[in-house]
Parts: structure tokens; sequence; C-alpha cells
């Protein structure tokens, strides 16, 4: 049996949980969430916890079963708690701002680089080089994160760029003079 799918996931008080078929809704202070399950996999109620189940014993199943109750678990944490990445932007006047769901960035090109946040996830910016990213899908949080990384990655000489907060960067050595 997966180690990871046969682990319940307890559902908090404040969650609402609904299981029709193999389509899992979640409803909670976040925001409403929807998933389907992977093939292979079916999912029961439980009490206060959500039980997913494998429909086979072969080699596919068990890794849908894991991946099943992985899903179902960051479907009912978002919900409950949400999920946010933070990043950090480095280099002489490179900042951000936000202006509703907007995020503006200077990262020395000619012209400022415009995002347009999509819906469910919530950008804000501290001290212009500190931007937060918010949100209960688990799975938009971090691909905005990365779109917004792909604008300057940091790169390895001077360490300029945007990067994720705590990530190490392994700097490089310059032209060696002779």
């Amino acid at each position: 049996m997966s180690r990871v799918g046969k682990q319940p996931v307890p559902v908090p008080p404040q969650v609402k949980v609904q299981v029709d078929g193999r389509t899992v809704r979640a409803e909670g202070p976040k925001g409403k969430l929807s998933m389907e399950l992977p093939p292979l996999t079916s999912a029961r109620l439980d009490g206060n916890r959500i039980v997913v189940e494998r429909l086979a014993d072969t080699k596919q199943a068990k890794a849908m079963h894991g991946l099943g109750r992985a899903l179902v678990n960051n479907l009912v944490q978002g919900v409950a708690q949400g999920y946010q990445k933070r990043l950090e932007i480095h280099g002489v006047g490179f900042r951000a701002s936000v202006q509703g769901n907007t995020l503006t960035l200077n990262l020395g090109f000619s012209h400022p680089v415009v995002y347009q946040a999509p819906e469910g996830v919530k950008i804000t910016v501290e001290e212009n080089t500190r931007i937060v990213v918010e949100g209960a899908d688990k799975q938009k949080v971090g691909q905005v994160a990365a779109q917004i990384r792909s604008f300057y990655p940091p790169e390895p000489y001077k360490g300029k760029g945007i990067r994720y907060e705590g990530e190490q960067i392994i700097r490089k050595e310059g032209k060696a003079v002779q």
C-alpha cells in the first residue's frame, strides 16, 4: 500500500467537504476549490476525514493513490489556511509595485514589466523589493511565483534578479585578469 495514500486526510472544523464520485469539493475561510481525482482512485468521507482508496493493485494505481491523497490534502489545507510564496528582488534600482491585481516590475529593462495576477491569487509588495503571492490553490500560487521569477531569474555573476526567499545562488568568478 502507498505510504502516503493510506493516511486519511483530516478535515478541520471550519471546512466543508463534499465527495461526489471522483470529484472532491471543499469550502473554507480562504475560498472554494474542487478537483477531479486521478484515475484508478476513489474517495469517501469518513466522519471528519477523507479516505482515498485505489481501485487496483497495479504499479500505476499505487502511484495514483499517493498522488490523489496528496492533492486532496493540498485542497483541504488550501481552503483552511491558504498558501503563500515569497520572492525577493536583488539589484540596484530594481523595484516592484502593485495596483489592484496588477504587478509592475522595474527590472532595469527599457520598459516596466506588467503582470496581471490570475483570479484566486493575491499579490502584495513589501518594502518595494519583497513580493508575496497568496492564494488557496497551491499549484496556482507556485505557478504565479515561477512566472514572476522568470521575468529576471537570478544570474550567477552579480546575483541580480528575482529569487525565492531563502534561495541560495551559487556565484561564479568573473574573468581573470592576466
